[in-house]
């Protein structure tokens, strides 16, 4: 990650810094110098986002089918896009979404009341398919013929795959658009049918504030988690900030802030 979207440019500014605060760029240079990262030129911000989402998608890809010890299960892991097939209606707990969606097309007076906030777009998703009985009487017969037939996991039940964690990625939160992770998890948790996915975002934000403003606060993200906690904690300390440290550790003692490492094992409860 440090070679392709943390680079620090010819002026020493990271690119996940804000150049016009002194403190994003102290903390920012401070993660830069223990990543070891690179002299580049500054990514522009869409493209380190969309690089950042990626490469988010491929650590999990890394990682997470690998519990299967602790999560067993046939899981896949995409990155959504405007060009991707697989869209929040696709999965068990929000198939009724896309009825919806075409109602509304049809109907401007019922799109006008309803708005557009149930459709949701995560960055990234974590996604698991139906089992077929056999799999689910391996050690003892569970189901038959005459009951369980309306249970999601059940492939005999014809259902869609089961959403288990959307993602958010926001290289950095120095705009509104940050706060779209709280609509987004909002619209999840409003509109599901079943059970609610893993709501979680990642971050490469250096400003302990900024991650505040999106880690603070329960019921809609289950947590926050930052590329390189370690690091900020340690640059926070080198540059004496001390209101920058009273607020990481809140952040962290309240366990609203996680190492990306922490990631794949939460996601396996």
């Amino acid at each position: 990650m440090a070679n392709s979207v943390l680079t620090i440019d010819k002026k020493g500014v990271p690119s996940n810094a804000d150049s016009s605060s002194k403190l994003s760029i102290g903390i920012a240079q401070g993660i830069a110098r223990q990543l070891l990262a690179s002299i580049q030129e500054k990514v522009v911000g869409q493209t380190a986002g969309a690089k950042f989402e990626q490469l988010n998608m491929e650590f999990i890809e890394e990682t997470f089918p690998h519990l299967q010890n602790l999560r067993p299960g046939k899981w896949h892991i995409e990155k959504l896009g405007n060009r991707n097939s697989i869209k929040t209606s696709s999965f068990a707990q929000y198939e009724h979404l896309e009825y919806l969606n075409r109602l509304t097309k049809d109907d401007a007076r019922l799109a006008a009341s309803m708005g557009n906030d149930y459709m949701v777009a995560p960055d990234v998703v974590i996604y698991r398919e139906t089992e077929p009985d056999e799999v689910i009487n391996e050690q003892q017969c569970v189901v038959d013929d005459s009951m369980c037939r309306l249970s999601d996991i059940r492939k005999i039940n014809g259902g869609l795959p089961i959403l288990h964690a959307s993602i958010s990625a926001k290289w950095t939160m120095r705009s509104d658009r940050a706060q779209n992770s709280r609509t987004e998890a909002l619209g999840l948790i409003r509109n599901r049918k079943g059970h609610l996915p893993h709501i979680v975002v990642v971050t490469g934000e250096p400003v302990p504030a900024r991650i505040a403003s999106l880690a603070l606060g329960t019921g809609d993200i289950d947590c926050v988690y930052h590329f390189a906690l370690y690091e900020l904690v340690q640059a926070v300390r080198d540059i004496k900030a001390e209101d920058a440290l009273e607020m990481l550790n809140i952040l962290i003692d309240g366990k609203r802030l996680k190492d990306i490492s922490d990631l794949p094992l939460d996601l396996a409860v």
